[in-house]
């Protein structure tokens, strides 16, 4: 074992969410010393590739699950406009990054792709009209369009009409100013800016084995997974942010706040289309809903996705079960993460999910016809010879303790520290990689209070001046914002009539 080192800050992961991290640390004080510490032999190999998640730029735009629907009718709108103002501070801090002229172009990473949602039957199209005029009141969504027209849909999503029973009633919304987002390609980026920088390590192929308190710090255990070689880190601050491995890494800490928590882990696939003669005639993500009973994860869309300078459509999800915590984890990995703080919690959410499961096993053993009947719910005249299976990432939700069902089910993510700030874990999945930079602020300033709102405070402004909660209020500020940052990330106007963008 090598002797001891001593960093301030051990991040381990190098997905979207450490690689955020770690720039905007070195931003803030360039004389931290950090070291990224990721199990794969590359960057973004996990949740953050751009095969194992959607791209979706998630700004509440299409995603009908962030508007729900009272009793009474009404629809609210307060989660749409919160993910949209947490996208667009997202967008300051890349913004930021491509204007200093030494991070890259943002065109790998981020292409304009308009955002639809579509609806059928009669409930369906009351419900996405309420929704509209709820929303297109708020300055995020005062572009936002509204048809019923079949023509109009025609022309908005071509490859989505033909083939359709002509009295059927569908609705559509569509945003013009929508984004797809390569993560995976983000987050190299972001890896490698960080590898120029002094005292700032990028070291892959490293298992985390220990993680024990050291003084005001931490001790961390680090295996080479080649020589087999163990080091030990010592570090002021470390950040969990491995995607479904955060959990069992939190446990292992030991910090009081990771009591009770649980993973319930699932896996997803998509249909996948390259021919070019089917690409060239959907442009645009076209959001639905999901099956009555169905699971907010299961929100099926058809996706236009740009990977590598490459365009390909994705149709899904198709959800899946496995104990993986990981995409290239172990079947061991939730049995080995059942503690006795958090297995009332886990039986509770078991107890209580049992259509869930169900859901999850009748998707695992649908057959390929099967999904391309959910696929030509949204494309009528799919073949199945332009169609391939892909599979997705492992996504891990929370489980958490509940005072009055024993244990609850969380679709989202959440930020886990300990009391006095020397550790932190982000846990669960989707919006997750959209709204990273939001996250990896709020870890800022429950972290490093102090340097927050001292020190780093003119840097932060810098880099941010407009925050979410006066985004959302401020409808001029969030027009010059919004005008700015797709300027600089050359989000250029897509013409309304969906022409290629490539």
């Amino acid at each position: 074992m090598a002797h001891n080192e001593a960093v301030d800050v051990v991040l381990v992961g190098a997905g979207i969410m450490s690689a955020t991290l770690a720039v905007l640390l070195k931003e803030l004080d360039p004389s931290l010393t950090l070291e990224v510490v990721e199990l794969m032999d590359s960057g973004a190999a996990e949740s953050s590739n751009p095969w194992n998640n959607a791209g979706t730029g998630h700004a509440g735009l299409c995603e009908l699950n962030y508007t729900p629907q009272a009793a009474d009718g009404s629809i609210d709108i307060k989660k749409a406009v919160h993910i949209n103002t947490q996208f667009e501070v997202s967008k300051q801090f890349w913004s930021y990054m491509t204007r200093r002229g030494t991070f890259g172009s943002s065109k790998s990473f981020i292409s304009p792709v308009p955002h639809l949602s579509f609806v059928q039957g009669e409930e369906g199209v009351s419900f996405l009209k309420a929704r509209f005029e709820a929303m297109h009141k708020h300055h995020a969504f005062s572009a936002m369009e509204y048809t019923e027209d079949k023509a109009r849909l025609a022309e908005w999503m071509p490859l989505m009409m033909p083939g359709r029973p002509a009295d059927e009633p569908i609705a559509a919304t569509r945003v013009m100013k929508g984004t797809d987002v390569n993560f995976g390609a983000l987050t190299n980026q972001l890896l490698k800016h960080l590898s120029t920088t002094p005292d700032a390590q990028v070291k892959y192929c490293k298992r985390v084995t220990g993680l024990t308190r050291k003084g005001q710090g931490w001790s961390v255990s680090i295996k080479d997974v080649n020589s087999g070689n163990t080091r030990e880190v010592e570090a002021k601050f470390v950040f969990l942010g491995a995607g479904g491995a955060a959990l069992p890494l939190l446990q292992m800490s030991g910090v009081e706040e990771s009591k009770g928590f649980g993973g319930f882990p699932v896996s997803g696939q998509w249909l996948r289309c390259d021919n070019p003669e089917v690409v060239k005639r959907h442009q645009a993500k076209v959001y639905s809903q999901a099956a009555v009973g169905s699971p907010p994860m299961s929100v099926p869309h058809l996706d236009t996705r740009v990977v590598d300078g490459n365009t390909s459509l994705l149709f899904g999800p198709y959800a899946g079960f496995t104990t993986k915590f990981l995409k290239h984890g172990s079947f061991m990995d939730l049995p080995l993460s059942v503690r006795a703080a958090n297995i009332g919690p886990m039986l509770a959410v078991a107890r209580d999910n049992m259509d869930l499961t169900k859901y999850l096993v009748s998707e695992v053993m649908q057959s390929m016809e099967q999904r391309l009947e959910s696929l030509r719910r949204f494309y009528p005249e799919a073949k199945a010879e332009d169609w391939r299976l892909e599979v997705a990432g492992q996504r891990v939700q929370i489980i958490k303790k509940d005072s009055k069902k024993g244990g609850v089910l969380q679709f989202g993510t959440e930020l886990v520290s300990s009391k006095d700030g020397s550790l932190a874990a982000l846990l669960g999945a989707s919006p997750g990689a959209s709204v990273t930079v939001s996250i990896m602020l709020d870890l800022i300033e429950r972290c490093f209070p102090d340097k927050a709102r001292n020190e780093w405070a003119a840097k932060l402004n810098e880099i941010f001046p407009a925050r979410e909660k006066v985004l959302e209020t401020d409808a001029e500020l969030y027009a010059h914002i919004n005008s700015a940052n797709n300027e600089s990330l050359e989000l250029v106007e897509i013409s309304s009539e969906t022409e290629s963008f490539a």
